[in-house]
């Protein structure tokens, strides 16, 4: 299999965070990342729900949410981990 580079960029903050999230799983940002994508593409959209809380943005320009302002409002189903299992061959 031929690897492929992805770089991305994201608050710093936010990255410490989630390397010390994916160390407590026993797996690392890129390994995390390779599974969102090839969930993604296995079931054909975002793994998990995706939503504005209304609030947030103001109703009267309609302006995009500032970068970061969902932090904790995203949703993720009960059985996201399931699919897991099939990367304990590739994560070893």
């Amino acid at each position: 299999m031929e690897l492929a580079t992805v770089n991305v960029r994201m608050d710093k903050d936010t990255k410490k965070e989630a390397d010390e999230l994916f160390a407590e799983m026993g797996i690392n940002m890129s390994t995390a990342i390779n599974i969102f994508v090839r969930q993604s593409v296995r079931q054909k959209k975002i793994p998990f729900e995706i939503f504005v809380d209304k609030t947030i943005i103001s109703e009267k320009n309609n302006r995009r949410a500032a970068f970061g302002c969902l932090k904790g409002k995203i949703r993720v189903p009960d059985d996201f981990n399931e699919p897991l299992e099939d990367f304990g061959e590739y994560t070893r």
